[in-house]
């Protein structure tokens, strides 16, 4: 199969934002994808290689030759081995036999091939084949059942090896997909909610846990041998010593545990994330904070998949074989009062919020239920837009990632991030009118404009910087609205970013080594 039968159809879901329309284009190429090649197909319509990033980033692309319209093409079985390949290239001069080994790559792509690798490679490729399509598309293209590849997938963390099971096996093979301990699952995720009133009244009486500012783990342990793996299924196991020696102490045969991994200050908070994150590689010999585990599921335990089980049945297992101490704090109640007053105590202690979750739900592995629903609290900041970036994919023609600016004393305006979420067509429409008519001045990629247009910002924090000279960033910043009622006078000035920041700032460690 060529590259140039993937980029023709992710061009054609990328012009549709009918479900549909893109499940049915991406069966009809899976259904004709040599089986060898369908994790690969899977993949990258999925906007991710199989080998995920392999440090190829927009500088290293940007100026590749545009292709040859009547070049053969580049056959996705070569672009896979190259990717194989690439990281491999290191020593004196590697950045040099890199970039000559990339150019003789694409000399055989057309464009189109050449452009879809480059967003690909990039991270750019924004065309909304998200896992849902996909699992559509591979039950459409194998002839199964929809819950059958949902089911396989979550169980064994990897789509594009799902769907050559659904190609080679039908149904019967994928009913034999199950838990595999020391292997990793997708985690579940959850629904949101503005308070924890409107949680409740969802699901009535709840499960109500803190949650907490760390980073989300998943343990395995079968015997002596032990698997930590990140939220995005990445291999942390060799960066948490102390982690791994507290799961080898618990008195089981095997576990799969779900959690969160923090440093903690003085006073029983959590450290701000950034120095979790910070630290997450270096715990251990030479590290100054030892992150300690916290754990809200069990999914396995001594031979049994407790998925299916309900939440509360698996937290009586969970708090049976783990210290108290490592448990994250729940109560089970039906009295918003009651949760508003657990959410406060999560506060004080600078935890994020709550997650609410209904006790006789199951663990739906990889997907957003409704079941478990988070509720934690907004910020908002009036800001100023001081340019933005053409977009791509089905923004193409568009500006879309907006950069952001706090107002300073002098008038001037101060970077924070950017964003390109919670944009709908109609925003992308405004903001790319309205933006053209104050630009000032403009780079391939970027238009830089007088700032005069407020942008209301939701987020859920700020981060050290030092890419932006007020030394903060957004975090998961996105759009709310434009508002053009309001004047550049009346953004938010960097000193209230500066109180957010500091606010959420812990003042010293529980452990110094």
């Amino acid at each position: 199969m060529l590259l140039s039968e993937i980029a023709e159809v992710s061009a054609a879901i990328s012009s549709t934002r009918s479900r549909k329309a893109k499940s049915q284009a991406i069966s009809s190429l899976l259904s004709r994808a040599p089986i060898d090649e369908i994790p690969i197909v899977v993949g990258y319509l999925s906007g991710v290689p199989r080998q995920g990033r392999v440090g190829i980033g927009w500088a290293s692309v940007a100026d590749l030759a545009g292709g040859d319209p009547a070049a053969p093409g580049l056959p996705v079985a070569v672009v896979d081995r190259f990717l194989d390949l690439y990281p491999s290239i290191s020593g004196p001069g590697s950045q040099q036999r890199r970039a000559e080994a990339l150019g003789e790559l694409v000399n055989d792509g057309t464009p189109d091939e050449v452009d879809f690798l480059r967003r690909l490679l990039t991270g750019e490729l924004r065309q909304g084949a998200l896992e849902g399509v996909m699992v559509d598309a591979i039950a459409s293209a194998f002839e199964v059942p929809v819950a059958a590849v949902r089911r396989a997938a979550m169980l064994s963390g990897d789509l594009g090896q799902t769907a050559v099971v659904a190609a080679s096996s039908g149904e019967t093979g994928l009913a034999e997909v199950g838990m595999s301990v020391l292997t990793a699952i997708k985690p579940m995720l959850a629904a949101s909610a503005p308070d924890v009133e409107t949680a409740i009244g969802r699901l009535g009486l709840s499960a109500v846990e803190w949650k907490l500012d760390g980073t989300r783990i998943q343990a395995h342990r079968s015997g002596g041998e032990v698997r930590i793996f990140t939220r995005n299924l990445n291999d942390v196991t060799d960066r948490l010593p102390t982690i791994v020696g507290g799961l080898r102490d618990l008195e089981v045969d095997s576990i799969i545990l779900d959690g969160e991994s923090m440093a903690l200050a003085t006073d029983g908070g959590p450290m701000p994330f950034e120095q979790t994150m910070s630290e997450f590689g270096s715990d251990g010999p030479g590290g100054v904070l030892e992150l300690r585990p916290f754990w809200f599921d069990v999914l396995h335990l001594d031979g049994e998949d407790l998925i299916d089980l309900p939440l509360s049945e698996r937290r009586d297992l969970l708090s049976s074989v783990v210290p108290p101490e490592s448990l994250i704090p729940q109560i089970v109640t039906s009295d918003a009062e009651e949760a508003e007053s657990f959410l406060a105590e999560a506060r004080a202690l600078r935890h994020e919020g709550v997650m609410v979750k209904d006790p006789d739900s199951g663990y739906e592995a990889g997907r957003r239920g409704s079941s478990w629903i988070k509720v934690k609290p907004v910020y908002t900041l009036d800001l100023v837009i001081l340019a933005a970036e053409w977009g791509s994919g089905r923004r193409t023609g568009w500006l879309s990632n907006l950069h952001l600016g706090a107002r300073d004393a002098d008038g001037s305006f101060v970077m924070l991030g950017k964003t390109f979420k919670g944009l709908t067509d109609e925003m992308l429409e405004f903001q790319t009118r309205t933006l053209l008519a104050l630009e000032e001045r403009r780079t391939k990629r970027t238009v830089y404009v007088r700032p005069e247009l407020v942008v209301e910002v939701a987020f859920d924090g700020l981060l050290p910087s030092i890419r932006y000279p007020g030394g903060m960033a957004l975090r998961f910043a996105r759009v709310r609205a434009h508002r053009p009622d309001k004047n550049p006078e009346d953004a938010d000035t960097i000193d209230t970013v500066r109180e957010i920041f500091e606010s959420r700032r812990s003042p010293s460690v529980v452990d110094e080594r």
